[in-house]
């Protein structure tokens, strides 16, 4: 009743403000009815109960320690294993409601107001929280000369169990109303006289609703096993650096060291340990360290340190390549050379992106046969940058009027109808397979170009549009 009585409100003094310029005798309702319609709304006693606090999170579990160790025949006892994540705490029950009842502030009675009146809602109770994470059961990598030395090593690397999510807090009840129903006898005028009218008007109350139950909280999830490696050494492995990232201008005039230590992952792994040996059953065997040099070759005509804060990363795989990796707003093509443990990467050209896409209208010339368009690189890269065109030709078409165009043409260009006199390209769309009433002066025909702009494995498209009237040839 609430939202009935908003909207209507507004309508309500709509009216009164446009009675206000009639007589008075027109306009003197206006008052009584909007007092009315606001004695109706349904009014709130009491306090309504407040939402429990959520229960905190469990924290995870630690993970189990990693550690090297060098074996031989005496037994080795290990436990790696992760701990137990904590469990969430429980929501808090939502809180009573107040539900005394509207007073009479002369007689301390209960008054039978003359409006509905609502109960008070009771509190929802507060969401439960997330169990803690078991830690993961940690990495052990054994150094051996003797493979059967490794069923000496017990090693228990169990993941850590989940934590236990909070439960809910409980909703508590809403109040209920001691009176559902009354009524309430309104009189006007003097006792007696003609005027004298009395009226009942009924009014009830609203139960207030309940308060809903907290969500349980999940349980925490269960840690993982820990993992093996093995190294068939007595010396413990150097650290590897396989991948650089760095700024290409740091890369001008140096020489960058590499390093990788190659692992192939095996099967069976508590097969090698002693009985009763709890660990992920996949491991990794060393097989050998790679390492390599790199150095770039800057043939580029603009300046390396031009291009000054362009990040590179350098990274060693697996099959002893370096590979080389620009950033997307840098377009390079060059050519890798390996030998003698050397990577050399000879950069011929590098443009930036935001420079590829940079063609403009030149002009639009001559009819016919002889009809061309003219296309200028801005950026002046063509004598780089490989481009290739595709166009949509549209004249316009008499039967429909000047808005009317009719396509004639759409398909690639062929590259011998297209010139390109260093960083101007000429488009012959005369020799192109259109209509000769399309190519006559005077018609109106909108061109729609598409170039795409390829440098090495990275390609663009540009749309250039041009829409006029073929001129008469000068």
């Amino acid at each position: 009743m609430h939202n009935v009585f908003r909207s209507k409100l507004p309508l309500l003094l709509t009216f009164c403000l446009f009675t206000s310029f009639l007589p008075v005798s027109s306009s003197v309702l206006c008052p009584a009815v909007a007092s009315d319609e606001y004695y109706k709304v349904a009014r709130n006693y009491g306090r309504d109960g407040r939402t429990g606090s959520d229960g905190r999170s469990g924290r995870d579990g630690r993970s189990g320690e990693n550690q090297n160790i060098f074996v031989n025949d005496s037994p080795i006892n290990l436990d790696l294993s992760g701990k137990n994540g904590e469990d969430g705490e429980d929501g808090e029950h939502g809180d009573q409601p107040d539900c005394s009842y509207q007073r009479d502030t002369h007689g301390g009675q209960r008054l039978r107001v003359s409006h509905d009146i609502n109960a008070p809602n009771g509190g929802n109770g507060g969401n439960g929280g997330k169990g803690g994470n078991g830690g993961n059961g940690g990495s052990l990598t054994l150094y051996y000369s003797n493979l059967a030395d490794l069923r000496n090593v017990y090693v228990r690397a169990t993941g850590g169990e989940g934590g236990r999510g909070g439960r809910g807090g409980n909703g508590t009840k809403g109040c209920n109303c001691h009176r559902r129903r009354w009524e309430v006898k309104t009189c006007k005028g003097t006792p007696g006289s003609p005027d004298y009218k009395c009226t009942e008007n009924v009014y009830r109350c609203s139960d207030g609703n309940d308060g809903q139950d907290g969500s349980d909280g999940s349980d925490g999830s269960q840690g993982r096993l820990g993992t093996l490696s093995i190294v068939n050494s007595k010396e413990p492995l150097a650290t590897d650096t396989p991948t650089v990232k760095l700024a290409i201008s740091e890369l001008a005039n140096q020489q960058f060291n590499l390093s990788k230590n190659k692992w192939n992952q095996r099967m069976g792994a508590t097969s090698l340990l002693a009985p009763g040996s709890a660990i992920a059953d996949n491991y990794l065997e060393f097989e050998q360290r790679l390492e390599e040099t790199f150095q770039l070759v800057w043939q580029e005509r603009q300046p390396i340190a031009s291009f000054g804060n362009q990040a590179v990363t350098l990274n060693l795989t697996d099959n002893k390549q370096v590979e080389i990796t620009f950033p997307e707003d840098l377009w390079v093509e060059g050519n890798t050379k390996s030998e003698a443990n050397l990577t050399t990467f000879t950069v011929n050209h590098a443009i930036p992106k935001k420079d590829v896409t940079r063609l403009a209208v030149a002009e639009f010339a001559d009819a016919g046969q002889n009809l061309n368009l003219k296309i200028v690189d801005l950026a002046a890269k063509s004598d780089t940058i490989n481009t290739q065109f595709r166009v949509k030709f549209r004249a316009q078409d008499s039967l429909y009027g000047f808005s009317g165009y009719k396509t004639e043409y759409e398909g690639d260009i062929p590259n011998e109808l297209v010139t390109r006199d260093y960083n101007r390209f000429t488009l012959a769309l005369g020799k192109l397979k259109i209509p000769d009433e399309a190519l006559r002066p005077g018609i109106n025909v909108d061109i729609e170009v598409v170039a795409t702009r390829s440098l090495g494995i990275r390609s663009a498209k540009q749309t250039i549009s041009w829409q006029g009237a073929i001129r008469k040839p000068r």
